[in-house]
């Protein structure tokens, strides 16, 4: 989605897109960049948690896959009813940020 976001912004797409949306900069930036940084800084944070047994860096990380749910909720919810555009990345990344959600918070009820 970046590349397709950078390519938009350069005016390079043939097609309409999510990326050319005002959905598509929920933060004031392009969506596709805080995803580029949401995944790693998770994987950083549930390691950490694991190596340290450290439970502040697990709710740490469970408060961003948190945080990645609700605006992969908003974003959902736009693609239904305000976009209308098919978009198979974008649900890929809903249902991977749910599912994230949803290990993060079983890993800090375990731990």
């Amino acid at each position: 989605m970046l590349n397709k976001a950078q390519k938009a912004a350069r005016g390079q797409l043939a097609e309409p897109s999510v990326v050319q949306t005002p959905r598509a900069r929920l933060l004031g930036f392009n969506n596709a960049w805080a995803g580029a940084a949401f995944y790693p800084i998770l994987a950083i944070l549930v390691w950490v948690s694991a190596a340290v047994a450290g439970p502040i860096w697990l709710r740490l990380a469970m408060a961003i896959s948190l945080l990645a749910a609700a605006m992969s909720l908003v974003l959902a919810y736009s693609l239904l009813r305000v976009t209308k555009m098919p978009c198979p990345y974008c649900w890929t990344a809903h249902v991977t940020n749910w599912l994230l959600a949803i290990l993060c918070i079983a890993l800090s009820v375990r731990g």
